[in-house]
């Protein structure tokens, strides 16, 4: 097993409560029957969700991703995912307890026509 593969499982053991809220609403195919995988490795970096099939990426951070230098890597980050031909969309902690309804119709808005 490779490092990046031991970093990703020991993230998936310890969840935020705001990840466990998306991820029971998108894991067993639940959302357009489409397989999510959590805290998969791509490149060097860790996703919190990929769905390589629709090749949508979703990231939730929380207020440590509001700072200068975290604002700075999180578009690096982005702009990689997004060279490899991931949709990568992104939601605060707070949308995904206030808004988890919006959260899914965004994500819905980047899921290729063909799987609907």
């Amino acid at each position: 097993m490779n490092y990046k593969t031991n970093i990703a499982r020991n993230l998936r053991k310890k969840s935020t409560i705001h990840e466990r809220r998306l991820w029971n609403l998108l894991k067993n195919r639940q959302f357009h029957n489409l397989k999510f995988k959590r805290q998969y490795p791509i490149g060097n970096y860790i996703v919190d969700f990929v769905c390589v099939q629709a090749k949508i990426i979703i990231e939730i951070d929380g207020g440590q991703h509001n700072t200068p230098e975290s604002i700075e890597a999180d578009k690096k980050r982005t702009e990689y995912l997004e060279s490899c031909g991931y949709n990568v969309i992104r939601f605060w902690n707070n949308e995904i307890y206030e808004n988890i309804e919006g959260v899914l119709r965004r994500i819905e808005t980047l899921i290729p026509h063909q799987e609907h």
